[in-house]
């Protein structure tokens, strides 16, 4: 059985207006792609981004090294005592107390001391007075001899009883002195200026020779031992300035005055002692940082804002004649008065980017609002 007309007509119809919208549709896609394939006027000329450019400045920096470590005595003396086996009396000092040369400092007891010096006196005197005795008699047996009144044995015995009467004499003054200079240690003494850091004696204790009485800063002087690694170092000498940054933020000036003539072989650092003036607030043992300077030596510098930091390597943008940036890695170094030293990477003349860096991408094309040029500043007005 035939379909009926009006059923094939509608498929026909169906037919055709798929087929219609197929090619609508292709049209539409061909026009578009050819439309948006056309470059507008001005896409290409137009910049990304208004910029400030300049060249470097040469400018005359002191040449620093910073280094850090420790603050420490100069010389940290030992005062101990000189006397055995007595009590010790008196303490006339505590930590802390600037002292003077020859100042008392303590004092043991003295009392038997002094009765030993007395019976060594006494020796002295008895010594003195046989020795007196003996010489006499020595004497008068030479002119006995002489005359041939008496004999050589008994000369001979004379002179040397003389001889060891004089020596027993000496013997009785020297333990005369001995005990005398042993009475002077009673009196414990600062051999010289300086601070008291550390008191370990306390009164009433007996003590050895030798035993730690005092701990003490000499004359008060501190000095920096600066840590400094082993390339760097090459290039410190005696007499070089040092500035040392306290916690406090205060610069205290300095001075090189040994290096360590060996360097660790763990950290590869050296140690280099600086001599340190005006140390008012500071102590033995404080940390701190500081900077060596090794000399002026002339730097190109640009602007902080001119260096970008990616990924951990530093770029400056340069301009090209074509007003499109080129993005150059460089070797910054020293840093002062906002500005960076660029140690390598580009030259004195070049024209980069120094405000509005930190947008830019490689091959951007920018608007110049200012360009700058080399110049050369006055090293008098520069640190």
């Amino acid at each position: 059985m035939r379909p009926p007309l009006e059923n094939i007509l509608n498929r026909k119809r169906i037919i055709i207006l798929v087929v219609l919208a197929v090619v609508i549709g292709a049209g539409i896609f061909l026009f578009s792609g050819k439309k948006s394939s056309k470059p507008l006027a001005g896409d290409q000329a137009k910049p990304s981004l208004t910029v400030t450019t300049g060249s470097p400045d040469v400018r005359n920096w002191s040449h620093r090294i910073s280094a850090t470590g420790n603050v420490q005595a100069w010389q940290e003396a030992i005062i101990g005592s000189e006397v055995a086996g007595l009590r010790l009396a008196e303490l006339y000092v505590n930590v802390g107390d600037a002292v003077k040369k020859g100042q008392l400092l303590a004092k043991f007891t003295d009392e038997m001391t002094e009765l030993d010096l007395e019976q060594q006196r006494a020796a002295v005197d008895e010594a003195r007075a046989r020795f007196v005795q003996a010489e006499a008699k020595a004497e008068s047996s030479q002119k006995l001899k002489d005359a041939g009144m008496t004999s050589t044995l008994d000369n001979i015995q004379n002179q040397s009883a003389a001889q060891i009467a004089r020596a027993q004499l000496k013997a009785a003054e020297a333990r005369v002195k001995a005990q005398a200079l042993r009475l002077a240690y009673t009196r414990v003494r600062a051999p010289d200026d300086g601070i008291i850091s550390s008191r370990t004696a306390t009164v009433g204790s007996v003590l050895q020779t030798g035993n730690e009485m005092f701990r003490y800063l000499r004359r008060n002087k501190l000095e920096w031992r600066a840590e400094v690694p082993d390339g760097p170092l090459q290039k410190i000498r005696v007499g070089q300035k040092v500035t040392l940054h306290t916690a406090q933020g205060e610069a205290v000036a300095g001075r090189v005055t040994r290096i360590s003539p060996v360097v660790d072989a763990q950290s590869r650092n050296g140690s280099v002692y600086i001599e340190l003036s005006g140390t008012k607030n500071l102590k033995a043992g404080m940390f701190a940082q500081g900077e060596l300077e090794l000399g002026r030596t002339d730097a190109i510098t640009v602007a902080q804002n001119a260096v970008v930091v990616r990924d951990g390597y530093s770029y400056v943008f340069k301009v090209g004649a074509d007003e499109r940036v080129a993005q150059v890695k460089v070797q910054v170094g020293r840093r002062m008065e906002g500005r960076i030293e660029v140690v390598e990477g580009i030259a004195a003349d070049a024209q980069i980017v120094t405000a509005g860096a930190g947008f830019l991408n490689d091959g951007d094309l920018v608007r110049i609002a200012n360009a700058g040029s080399v110049k050369r500043i006055n090293p008098s007005k520069t640190n």
